[in-house]
C-alpha cells in the first residue's frame, strides 16, 4: 500500500518506483539490520501498512529523482555564473604551489570544471538528503504525533473504561466500547480498534492482540498499560480494582507531564526574550555603522523585513512542539444512535440535520429540505452574532473584502501612497492605511467573537466539576440519573443548569437520556466536556445507578480543573515577560527615533547645507553615505509592528494553546505601536 491515498494512478507510479529501485535497497540495506528495523517499528507505529522494503525502496527512488533534478540545477548554475562574469576565473584559488607556468595554466583551466562538478554534487547531495530523508523521517513523525496524542488522552481513557468496568461490563466489551470511541479517545481508541480487528477478523485471541499491541504502539505508558491488563486477564484477576488503580496512576502522571510542559515554556519564555531583542542590537548596529559611512542598506532591509519575521515564527514552531493542546474537535459522532441523533451530529452549513436522513423517501421530504435551507438562512440572518460566535472564522467572509474596499478606495481618491517615496514621506499615514487599517477591520471582529464564543463555553465547564459531584450526590441516594439531572438543575444556578433542565425536558418529550446528553455536547464542542458526556452516557445504558462513575468523572474534571489553574498561572508570567519585552524593543526604538535618528539627521542636514555650494549640493546623506533619517523613521516604524503582530500571536498561543487567542493581544500591541509613532514619528 503506498503513502498516496488518493488516485490510483499516484499508487501505481509509487509502486513502480519502489519495484525499480529494490534491487538498490539489497545492496544498500540488510534486511535484517537496525536501520530497516527501526523503520519497520515506526511504520507500524504510524500505523502505515507499507512493507518496509517497498517502502525504503520507494524513499530511494525519490531521493535519486530530486537529486538528479537539483544536480542539473547545480551544474547549470555553476557553469553560469561563469559564462555571465559573475565570478572570474582568476579569482578562485586554492593557494596550491606550482613548481612551473605551464602547471600553473594547467590548475587554472581545470578551476572552473572542478567548480562546476562541485557544485553539481553538492546540490545533487541536498536533493538526495531531502527526498530521501523526508519520507524517512515521514513515519518517524506520525510515531511521535501519535504518541503524544495517546499520553494526553490515557488517563480519560482509563477512566472510561473503569467507567464502563463499575457497570457490568466483561473484559472484551471494555475493548469494544474503547474501539468505537474514536470521536472522543482518538488515538488510543485506535490502538484497540487494532486489538479487536484482530480478534474479530483474523481469528486470534484478544491475549495475543494484546500482547501485540502493547508492542507495537508508540507509547511506552500505553504499553504498560496494556502489559499490566494482560497480566489481570492471565491471572483472573480483578479488572475493576485494576482500572481504578490505574486511573488514581495516570491523573497523577498527567499532572506531572503538565507541570514539566508549564516549566518548559517558563524556559522558552526568557529565551524569546532574548531573540526578540537580537534583531534590535542588530539594527542599532547598522545605525552606528551608517554614521560612520559603513552601512549596508540590504542587511537593514533584511534584518526588518526577514530576520525580525523569521524570529517570531520560529520562535512560534518552536512553542507548538512543547506545548499541549485539547486532541479532537469536541463532537460526539456515536454509532447505533438513533436516526435524529446520526443526521443532527452532521449538521452544518451544508448539512441540514434532521430531513437529511428522508430526502428521497417522497416528494414532501424533498420540499420539507428546501423550505428548511430557507428556514435556516433566515434564522442566521435574525440572529447572525449568534452563528458568528460559534464560527468566528467566518467573520473574515465580510470584513477581508470591506478591508479590500477601503484599501481601493484609498488609492483611487489618492489617500494611500503608492510609490516608496509616499511611504518614506509620510511613515505612520501610509502604514495606517495599507497595514492599521485592514488589520483593524479584521482582527477586531474576529477577536471580539472569538472570546465570545471562548467565554460561553467556559460558562459550561466551569461550573462542570461542581455539579457532577453532586450529580454523584443524587444519584447516591437512590435516584436515577435523569431524576438527579433535575435535582441539580433546580438547586444550581448558570448555564450548565439551564442545559441540565433543556436534557430533563427532551428526555420527557420522548427523547433517550443518552442522545439528549449527545446533542447537549455538540451544542459546544469542547473536547474536555465530550469525553465527560461519553464517560456517563455510555455507563448510564448499563444502569442508573452509576455514583461510581459520576465520582470518576468529576475527578477528572477537578484534575483538569487543577491542570487549568496551573497552566493560568504559569502562562500569565510567560505572556507579561514577553510583553514587558515588547514595550522595552518599542521604548528603545522610541528613544533612537527621537535622541538619536533627528538629532544625527539636523547634524547632517547643516553639515551638507554648508558645503552646498562646494559639492553642487545633494539631498542630506546620513552621517556621509548612509540612509536618510526618513527611510530609518519608516523601517524602524515598521519594524515594531511587525514584533507587535509576532509578539501578539506568541502570546495568544502560550496562553490558550490557539493562535486565535493571539489576535486580541496583536491589536492591542499594534495600537500601542501606533500611537508611539503618531507622537514620536
Amino acid at each position: 500500500m503506498s503513502l498516496d491515498t488518493g488516485l490510483g494512478r499516484g499508487r501505481v507510479d509509487d509502486d513502480l518506483l519502489g519495484r525499480l529501485f529494490y534491487p538498490v535497497f539489497g545492496l544498500l540495506f540488510d534486511p535484517d539490520g537496525d536501520f530497516v528495523g527501526n523503520v519497520e517499528q515506526k511504520l507500524a507505529e504510524a500505523r502505515m501498512t507499507d512493507p518496509v522494503e517497498m517502502y525504503v525502496s520507494r524513499s530511494l527512488g525519490v531521493g535519486v529523482l530530486l537529486g538528479v533534478v537539483l544536480w542539473v540545477v547545480g551544474t547549470l548554475l555553476g557553469y553560469g555564473v561563469f559564462a555571465l562574469g559573475l565570478i572570474a576565473p582568476e579569482t578562485l584559488s586554492l593557494g596550491v604551489p606550482s613548481p612551473s607556468p605551464a602547471a600553473t595554466e594547467l590548475l587554472r583551466s581545470l578551476v572552473v570544471p572542478a567548480a562546476v562538478f562541485i557544485s553539481g554534487l553538492v546540490f545533487g547531495s541536498i536533493g538526495f538528503a531531502l527526498g530521501f530523508g523526508t519520507l524517512i523521517a515521514l513515519p518517524y513523525s506520525r510515531s511521535s504525533a501519535r504518541e503524544r496524542e495517546i499520553n494526553l488522552l490515557l488517563a480519560d481513557s482509563v477512566s472510561f473504561m473503569y467507567a464502563l468496568s463499575v457497570g457490568g461490563l466483561n473484559q472484551l466489551e471494555i475493548l469494544r466500547a474503547m474501539a468505537t470511541a474514536e470521536d472522543t479517545y482518538g488515538e488510543v481508541s485506535k490502538e484497540f480498534q487494532s486489538v479487536i480487528n484482530e480478534t474479530e477478523y483474523f481469528g486470534t485471541d484478544y491475549r495475543n492482540a494484546l500482547r501485540q499491541q502493547s508492542m507495537e504502539t508508540p507509547s511506552d505508558e500505553l504499553s504498560q498499560f496494556l502489559a499490566d491488563m494482560l497480566s489481570i486477564v492471565n491471572s483472573g484477576g480483578d479488572m475493576e480494582s485494576f482500572l481504578k488503580d490505574k486511573k488514581d496512576k495516570h491523573m497523577r502522571t498527567s499532572k506531572q507531564e503538565r507541570e514539566m510542559t508549564l516549566e518548559t515554556l517558563e524556559l522558552f519564555g526568557e529565551m524569546y526574550m532574548t531573540l526578540s531583542l537580537f534583531p534590535l542590537l542588530l539594527i542599532v548596529i547598522l545605525v552606528i555603522m551608517g554614521m560612520m559611512g559603513e552601512s549596508d542598506d540590504v542587511l537593514l532591509y533584511a534584518t526588518v523585513y526577514l530576520l525580525i519575521p523569521l524570529t517570531g515564527l520560529g520562535f512560534l514552531v518552536l512553542v507548538s512542539t512543547v506545548k499541549q493542546d485539547e486532541p479532537g474537535d469536541g463532537y460526539l459522532r456515536p454509532d447505533g444512535g438513533s436516526e435524529r441523533l446520526q443526521q443532527t451530529s452532521r449538521e452544518g452549513l451544508l448539512h441540514l440535520g434532521l430531513i437529511e436522513g428522508f430526502v428521497g423517501r417522497s416528494g414532501i421530504f424533498d420540499r420539507i429540505r428546501e423550505r428548511e435551507g430557507t428556514h435556516k438562512t433566515k434564522r442566521i440572518l435574525a440572529a447572525p452574532h449568534h452563528f458568528l460566535r460559534d464560527n468566528p472564522l467566518f467573520t473574515l467572509a465580510m470584513t477581508v473584502p470591506a478591508a479590500l474596499a477601503l484599501i481601493a478606495v484609498a488609492v483611487a481618491s489618492g489617500s494611500a501612497p503608492t510609490t516608496f517615496d509616499g511611504w518614506v514621506d509620510r511613515p505612520v499615514w501610509s502604514a495606517f492605511i495599507w497595514v492599521y487599517v485592514p488589520a483593524y477591520v479584521t482582527l477586531i471582529p474576529l477577536a471580539v467573537f472569538h472570546e465570545w464564543g471562548q467565554r460561553s463555553k467556559q460558562a459550561v465547564t466551569g461550573k462542570l466539576s461542581e455539579n457532577l459531584r453532586k450529580l454523584s450526590s443524587a444519584n447516591d441516594t437512590g435516584q436515577t440519573l435523569l431524576e438527579s439531572i433535575r435535582t441539580v438543575a433546580e438547586t444550581s444556578s448558570g448555564k450548565l443548569a439551564e442545559e441540565f433542565d433543556i436534557i430533563h425536558a427532551k428526555v420527557n418529550y420522548g427523547m433517550s437520556l443518552r442522545d439528549a446528553l449527545v446533542e447537549f455536547n455538540n451544542e459546544y464542542a469542547v473536547p474536555r466536556l465530550a469525553r465527560t458526556v461519553k464517560l456517563i452516557s455510555e455507563a448510564q445504558e448499563a444502569s442508573s445507578q452509576i455514583t461510581d462513575v459520576l465520582t470518576t468523572a468529576a475527578q477528572a474534571s477537578e484534575n483538569q480543573d487543577d491542570i487549568e489553574r496551573e497552566r493560568r498561572s504559569r502562562t500569565r508570567m510567560q505572556v507579561a515577560i514577553i510583553l514587558m519585552t515588547y514595550v522595552t524593543l518599542l521604548g528603545v526604538m522610541a528613544i533612537l527615533q527621537t535622541q538619536f535618528i533627528d538629532v544625527m539627521g539636523d547634524l547632517s542636514s547643516q553639515a551638507d547645507g554648508n558645503s552646498a555650494d562646494a559639492v553642487g549640493g545633494g539631498g542630506p546623506d546620513f552621517g556621509g553615505g548612509g540612509m536618510e533619517p526618513e527611510v530609518l523613521s519608516m523601517l524602524f516604524f515598521h519594524a515594531v509592528t511587525i514584533q507587535a503582530v509576532l509578539s501578539g500571536f506568541i502570546s495568544g498561543y502560550i496562553r490558550n494553546a490557539t493562535v486565535l487567542s493571539g489576535v486580541k493581544f496583536a491589536v492591542v500591541l499594534m495600537t500601542l505601536a501606533l500611537g508611539v509613532w503618531i507622537y514620536v514619528g
